[in-house]
């Protein structure tokens, strides 16, 4: 592929809903502009974008992936992400270097929910986006109809620049609203045509809307529409383009990917209203604490970030990069801002699905990759050592579906500590912990979908299966009343005996932990043994009574024992206070105490009812309700861990996906005795 200077590289997401046809739009997109010799399909598994063995045998897209193309002397950069909200990482990663994004509302099934988060998540990363009405030419498509809910949803911004011609209940074309002028496909291309009779009212309708968004983007220009003067062709494209780039008008086109219709004017659009990376300006960063602006130019230092990383057992770590200033050149050295190291740059290449193209450049605007880095992860950034910028990072959703792992194989425990290691090196979204106390390790994901997927991949890629259990809950044990007991070791057999007696009294304490004293009197226990005491204590809180959970909140007081000169010794001290913990901490009233977590709720008005009965049938106790604006309300409660088990799944079915949570620790609490029973049962079939 030849070279592009900044203000010829356009990047462009493709957003939607699942099943909106993305994937296919850009297999459409790359066959039109010949940068494929054939049209792939996501059901036959041979696209460009979805060629992950996972993609193709879920026929969804599981990862963002990359394609140029090159359309009337610019290179676009084509960003297909997943429509699945499990996969909200990869999408975040397709946002942060796209310059303009692209949202596929499907002309049968309207706006849905992935179509709203994809205007959610485009508006807060503050780049201009145009709608495609796709598969115009499926049975029960109504382009008007879906052009209705966008405004509706979207406000006044969203404006039509292309309507369909639809003729005995086929695409027969599409009319430029904003050129008045009509295109009839034959085959892939397209002829020139009149506007047919019987749409003139209404292209003179939706005409209306183009020419009052051009008169809103000056006033010289609003002006001229008071006046009754009309506006040249150049004014109005001018002013189009300014509206979509400062995010005041959201064109909508349409067409059909599958059978290449209005996919050519498309490509137009994007080379005439999705701006350049360069006429940003400048771009952000941090240098040594301080911010800084950095022109968008090849003559600026260095500054490129890290978006995405694929590990591939083979080849190693692939790096994604993005230039977001300079140049970035292959058999170089630069510098790790993050980590505070030099990386060597090997050979560079562009992407293209999975086929890697030699470059000896990326520029800034540019999208590439480097095989083999050795420190560097996603979101880090590669620059010069003599200005060691930072670049904002990429913000990743917290995952908050947790599952056990337990092997079906034993032994094979080291492999899938690795296997998952490298697959959390892949997806910042993705969570390992070893979890010291129950001794499971816990998988954290952002729902369903994504957990299987990556147990999928330690299958494939790192030959290892495993098997999901829920987590177990590290409850606590206390008392609740004071006990006095005595407890005593003694042992007789030749020689030297053992003997340790000392009575304690046991009783709530101030802190988590425990508090020991001493209260001897006339040196009935000697004091040297008064540590070993404590360590038999220390030892047996471990484990509890009931359900052998650790022990909290207890004070232990040491006021009285005997000792003997000879069989006395630190270890018959030790067991002694062991026999005092276990006889008298069951006659103190002890009770089971459960984690209590904070869940913050984030959820339209319409399903607050349905959010708030679920969370009263966790045993959730509800704080306060705040709505936060645009139709939102926050919703607080304290829920016990235990009940919150697949609440990451359960709430997006509650709320069709719109709804999100977090959820912090906040204390321990005693649990119901009906709950209490099940688990100090389920504890003792255990230990058997």
């Amino acid at each position: 592929m030849k070279d592009f200077s900044v203000d010829k590289i356009r990047n462009v997401c493709l957003l939607g809903h699942g099943g909106a046809g993305k994937t296919t739009l850009a297999e459409a997109l790359l066959f039109g502009a010949k940068a494929t010799d054939r049209f792939g399909s996501v059901v036959n598994g041979n696209t460009v974008m979805d060629y992950d063995p996972e993609e193709v045998k879920r026929q969804i897209s599981t990862g963002t992936s990359l394609a140029p193309l090159e359309w009337k002397g610019y290179k676009i950069n084509i960003i297909d992400t997943p429509g699945y909200f499990d996969f909200v990482g990869e999408l975040r990663q397709g946002l942060r270097v796209a310059d303009g994004a692209i949202i596929l509302a499907s002309a049968k099934d309207g706006v849905e929910v992935g179509t709203e988060k994809a205007w959610q998540e485009v508006v807060e990363h503050q780049i201009p986006k145009l709608f495609f009405v796709s598969k115009i030419d499926e049975e029960n498509a109504d382009f008007f109809k879906v052009f209705d809910q966008l405004q509706e949803m979207f406000g006044k911004s969203v404006i039509a620049f292309e309507l369909p011609i639809m003729e005995s209940g086929s695409f027969a074309g599409i009319v430029d609203v904003a050129a008045m002028k009509a295109k009839r496909f034959n085959g892939k291309d397209f002829t020139d045509a009149e506007i047919p009779e019987g749409m003139a009212d209404i292209v003179q309708q939706y005409r209306e809307g183009i020419i009052e968004a051009v008169a809103e983007t000056n006033e010289e220009l609003m002006e001229k529409y008071f006046s009754g003067e009309s506006f040249s062709d150049e004014e109005i494209l001018s002013a189009l383009k300014a509206g979509v780039k400062s995010g005041d008008i959201a064109p909508v086109f349409c067409g059909s990917a599958i059978n290449h219709a209005g996919v050519k004017m498309l490509l137009d659009a994007i080379v005439d209203f999705v701006p350049a990376f360069s006429e940003r300006g400048t771009v952000t960063a941090q240098l040594n604490g301080e911010t800084v602006q950095l022109n968008v130019s090849e003559n600026e230092t260095l500054s490129a970030l890290v978006f995405k990383t694929i590990v591939d057992p083979f080849v190693g770590r692939i790096s994604y990069i993005k230039v977001m200033s300079g140049v970035l050149n292959s058999d170089s050295s630069v510098y790790n801002s993050k980590k505070e190291k030099n990386e060597r740059i090997a050979q560079l290449f562009l992407i293209k699905g999975k086929q890697q193209i030699n470059t000896d450049k990326l520029v800034a605007g540019d999208i590439g990759a480097v095989a083999k880095l050795m420190v560097t992860e996603t979101n880090d950034t590669l620059c010069s050592k003599e200005k060691p910028v930072v670049l904002p990072e990429i913000e990743f959703p917290q995952p908050m579906l947790s599952m056990a792992v337990v092997p079906k194989t034993k032994g094979d425990e080291e492999k899938i500590g690795s296997g998952l290691t490298r697959l959390m090196d892949e997806d910042p979204t993705f969570k390992v912990e070893l979890n010291a106390e129950t001794k499971q390790t816990l998988i954290y994901g952002i729902g369903d979908q994504h957990l299987d997927l990556i147990l999928s991949k330690l299958r494939s890629k790192f030959k290892v299966d495993v098997e999901l259990s829920n987590p177990k809950i590290p409850y606590r044990e206390t008392i609740r009343s004071s006990v006095k007991v005595e407890g005593k070791h003694k042992k007789q057999s030749g020689g030297h005996g053992q003997f340790g007696d000392v009575w304690i009294e046991f009783e709530p304490g101030p802190t988590e932990d425990l508090v020991f004293e001493e209260k001897i009197f006339g040196g009935v226990v000697p004091k040297q043994y008064f540590p070993a005491v404590e360590k038999g204590l220390r030892e047996s809180i471990m484990k509890g009574v009931l359900a052998g959970y650790p022990v909290v909140n207890l004070k232990a007081t040491l006021y009285d024992g005997k000792y003997h000169p000879v069989d006395s010794s630190e270890m018959s001290f030790k067991i002694a206070a062991s026999l005092a913990y276990k006889e008298g901490l069951p006659k103190a009233s002890p009770v089971l105490l459960e984690p209590i977590s904070r869940v913050e709720v984030l959820v339209p008005d319409n399903y607050m009812g349905d959010v708030i009965g679920d969370l009263n049938k966790r045993r959730g106790r509800i704080l306060g309700m705040n709505p936060v604006g645009n139709g939102m309300q926050q919703v607080i409660a304290e829920v016990p861990d235990a009940e919150m088990f697949k609440y990451a799944t359960d709430l997006r079915s509650l709320t069709q996906a719109r709804g999100s949570y977090t959820i912090k620790f906040e204390r321990y609490e005693e649990v119901p005795p009906n709950i209490a029973e099940k688990i100090i049962a389920e504890a003792s079939k255990e230990e058997e």
